[in-house]
């Protein structure tokens, strides 16, 4: 087929106006082609682009395949399948959302891994989800820790026992980040950053000033 020809094509443009030309007239034959695609894509817009192709085409068809490439070795390929998946956003794939993924050593497969989790729950599986998502407080960059606050405050108010319990930390990197996504939960519009700065200093006051 030349359009997934066109995905092999050293120019950008050109991979991405075939993934456009084949979202446009979706067959279940260019499936396989665009996830495989995905695993390999260097450009960010045709990836995004690919995302959009994927879903174009029923779930049934791209979700078995999907979750296949969430296991592969490859963590490009475990990111952008969990991205597509949370784009697709059926709760079938839920079970392939594992506690390995939600902790995979890769920051970046972990935070997509946050993201579509939140999407995908089943709401009596939010307590278990909440559980996991906390043991990575304080992990990573302000990045890493802003799409981990995201994903818990998608949760509700579900994670507030936990993150209360989490502000007493004696890791301060933990202690600060439960302060931090508490100050986000109650106010969405505070901005990370400073609540990241409050949090430092309210742990540096220690427990007293966490109470107030």
């Amino acid at each position: 087929m030349q359009a997934l020809q066109g995905l092999e094509n050293t120019s950008s443009s050109v991979r991405l106006q075939a993934v456009m030309a084949i979202g446009t007239a979706p067959d279940p034959g260019y499936v396989d082609g665009l996830i495989g695609r995905c695993a390999v894509e260097p450009d960010f817009y045709v990836r995004d682009m690919l995302t959009w192709a994927i879903t174009r085409h029923p779930a049934a068809v791209t979700v078995p395949r999907l979750v296949e490439q969430v296991r592969s070795a490859n963590p490009r390929a475990r990111s952008q399948a969990l991205h597509t998946l949370s784009k697709v956003g059926d709760r079938a794939a839920w079970p392939a959302i594992t506690r390995e993924l939600l902790t995979d050593g890769d920051d970046e497969v972990a935070r997509t891994a946050w993201r579509t989790a939140v999407v995908l729950v089943p709401e009596d599986e939010k307590p278990m989800l909440a559980e996991v998502l906390m043991s990575q407080l304080g992990r990573g960059d302000r990045a890493t820790r802003l799409s981990l606050s995201r994903a818990l405050i998608g949760l509700g108010a579900t994670i507030v026992p936990a993150l209360e319990a989490a502000k007493t930390s004696t890791d301060p990197h933990v202690a600060g980040h439960a302060v931090a996504t508490r100050r986000l939960l109650d106010d969405p519009d505070a901005g990370f950053e400073l609540a990241v700065d409050e949090a430092i200093r309210i742990v540096a006051l220690g427990p007293d000033a966490q109470e107030k």
